[in-house]
């Protein structure tokens, strides 16, 4: 008989601006739901989502290659990126 172990695997999201695969938990996800963009920081958020990185360097990557509106599969104003970006510097900031 085999001895199943009661751990759960953790969740790996892949992040959008380094592209490593880090534990969902370490990152933050971005939803986009009926047209709204939003910083998702439970992860319970209806719609598509991304994950990034807390980090200067993530955020940077992922927003010079447009990797949110690639990820999504949508077409974002330059307001709603400078926006959503905006919120994760302040989420970082906060050290959350």
């Amino acid at each position: 008989m085999k001895n199943k172990s009661k751990n759960k695997n953790t969740p790996m999201r892949r992040c959008i601006g380094c592209m490593e695969s880090k534990p969902k938990g370490s990152m933050v996800r971005i939803a986009y739901y009926e047209g709204s963009l939003t910083l998702d920081t439970t992860g319970k958020a209806k719609g598509r989502g991304v994950y990034i990185c807390l980090d200067r360097e993530c955020m940077e990557k992922a927003k010079k290659r447009r990797a949110v509106q690639r990820s999504l599969e949508v077409e974002l104003s330059q307001e709603d990126i400078d926006n959503i970006f905006g919120e994760l510097a302040e989420y970082e900031e906060k050290g959350n």
